[in-house]
């Protein structure tokens, strides 16, 4: 795959939060919690530097405590392969204000 055809991950996560309306953005471990302050810091971002494998649970959690509420996982797929598990409880508990974008970073 040439360059050309990548996506630069940082701009789609600006353009991501660019009209967030009040939501909630939480970063997993690494380069996506960089790319969320990137876009610009925010009362409702939730950075995770050290819970590798807990930015679904913790997404999952803020999306059950305010459900009137948007929130939005942003994380990278190592971190995503650690929580794998997690998916599955949000597949029990369907919440219809939670967002998951995995970066294959």
């Amino acid at each position: 795959m040439s360059k050309a055809n990548l996506l630069d991950r940082r701009a789609v996560v600006s353009e991501l939060l660019r009209d967030r309306k009040g939501a909630f953005a939480v970063g997993g471990l690494g380069a996506s919690t960089y790319d969320i302050a990137a876009a610009g810091d925010h009362d409702r971002n939730f950075y995770l530097w050290g819970g590798m494998g807990g930015a679904v649970m913790i997404g999952l959690g803020l999306a059950l405590a305010q459900p009137t509420l948007p929130v939005v996982v942003i994380t990278g797929d190592g971190e995503m392969l650690m929580g794998m598990g997690s998916l599955a409880t949000v597949g029990l508990q369907q919440p219809k204000n939670l967002s998951i974008i995995v970066l294959d970073n």
